[in-house]
């Protein structure tokens, strides 16, 4: 009777095994497996992957895959997948925007926003950087934040009126030009720039570029660490992703020449000293940019390609973790480079997409510039 349960339980586990093994691998270190696959090959390996584990993964990242895969494919099935980001954010505005006329609310709110920043060495020196300006990350990494994803949907979120009066009071030009800041950051407040513009709350952007340009010249480069070349470089990528409100449109590259160029000539050192989401996005900043036959793109395939494990169906961390939680912004950057389409896609506009316009939440009023429009 004994070794029958024995036997049975084994069984389950054997069979738990067997059905989780999917996701399971996913918390798991590995090394890189050598392939001869072509770039067709790695991108559906990693769609199979992301695609099969999707409902596995948090709300956040499934709603970041679903928004980049609708931009590039323009297919309404990704619709749904932002349509959980849009009903996660509608909640979280309709806390924060509807209570910022209550006393105390901003700076007790802002406290919880930098505590949430860990304690680890990136979280230290945010944190830092932070001190003189205690209640910016309320303001740009909550306020902001959700308002342009919403406005991109094609919506206005709750208490809309008091979320743009209050950031139209505040000046957030001594952070986002604050050289720690940048330091710590500088993709980020870079998106910060752009989303005020977007909104129309403040347009800080000659006074974050220049700040930017002096934070980081290009005769400091062999001054710079690892982790200081890696801010960077991350942060010229963002210069022009932002400026494409991220792949819903091409980016004239006159603006951006100064990047390429540097890009260009740096491409050797940023293959070393960056990381494959660092390494992917330099190679979409030419693409998006119309310079897809410029030879950095070339390198930069070959790089992810070879940096792409057959075995665990993605490319790992630079460390060899394979978790797809924390390495969907790597993989789904890949898919990208390597299947760049030749039209980008808008949105996508919830409100005029049937399997979407029905499910909508009611915290959210549809914009009249972009009723009827088409995402695409």
């Amino acid at each position: 009777m004994l070794e029958q349960r024995k036997s049975k339980t084994l069984s389950y586990l054997l069979l738990s095994a067997t059905l989780f093994s999917s996701v399971a691998f996913t918390k798991e270190f590995v090394e890189k497996t050598p392939h001869n696959l072509t770039a067709d090959q790695v991108y559906q390996g990693i769609k199979t992957n992301l695609e099969t584990n999707l409902y596995s993964l948090p709300p956040r990242v499934q709603g970041h895959y679903a928004i980049r895969q609708y931009r590039m494919t323009g297919e309404n099935k990704y619709a749904n997948g932002s349509l959980i980001d849009l009903l996660t954010i509608a909640e979280q505005q309709a806390y924060y925007y509807c209570n910022l006329d209550k006393p105390g609310f901003i700076n007790t709110e802002s406290k919880v926003k930098v505590g949430n920043l860990g304690n680890g060495p990136r979280g230290i020196a945010r944190k830092a950087a932070l001190s003189p300006y205690p209640n910016f990350l309320l303001y740009s990494d909550v306020l902001l934040r959700y308002a342009s994803r919403v406005d991109e949907f094609g919506f206005t979120g709750p208490c809309h009126d008091l979320m743009i009066k209050t950031l139209k009071n505040v000046n957030l030009e001594p952070a986002l030009t604050d050289r720690k800041m940048i330091e710590a950051w500088a993709a980020q407040l870079i998106n910060y720039v752009y989303w005020a513009k977007q909104i129309g709350v403040g347009d800080y952007y000659e006074a974050y570029k220049k700040a930017f340009i002096k934070t980081y010249p290009d005769s400091k480069d062999v001054q710079l660490t690892k982790g200081q070349y890696k801010n960077k470089v991350y942060g010229m990528t963002h210069f022009i992703f932002s400026a494409s409100q991220y792949y819903q449109h091409p980016v004239d590259p006159k603006e951006y020449q100064w990047i390429l160029d540097y890009f260009e000539k740096n491409i050797d050192r940023i293959l070393i000293d960056t990381s494959e989401d660092i390494i992917t996005e330099v190679g979409i900043s030419f693409l998006i940019t119309g310079n897809g036959d410029n030879t950095v793109v070339d390198k930069v395939k070959k790089h992810v390609i070879s940096a792409y494990d057959p075995n665990i169906m993605m490319i790992p961390s630079p460390s060899g973790k394979a978790e797809l939680s924390s390495g969907e912004h790597r993989n789904v950057l890949a898919m990208m480079l390597l299947h760049w389409p030749e039209t980008l896609h808008k949105g996508p506009y919830l409100n005029n997409i049937s399997s979407t316009k029905k499910y909508l939440p009611k915290l959210v009023k549809p914009k009249a510039s972009t009723i009827d429009a088409k995402s695409h």
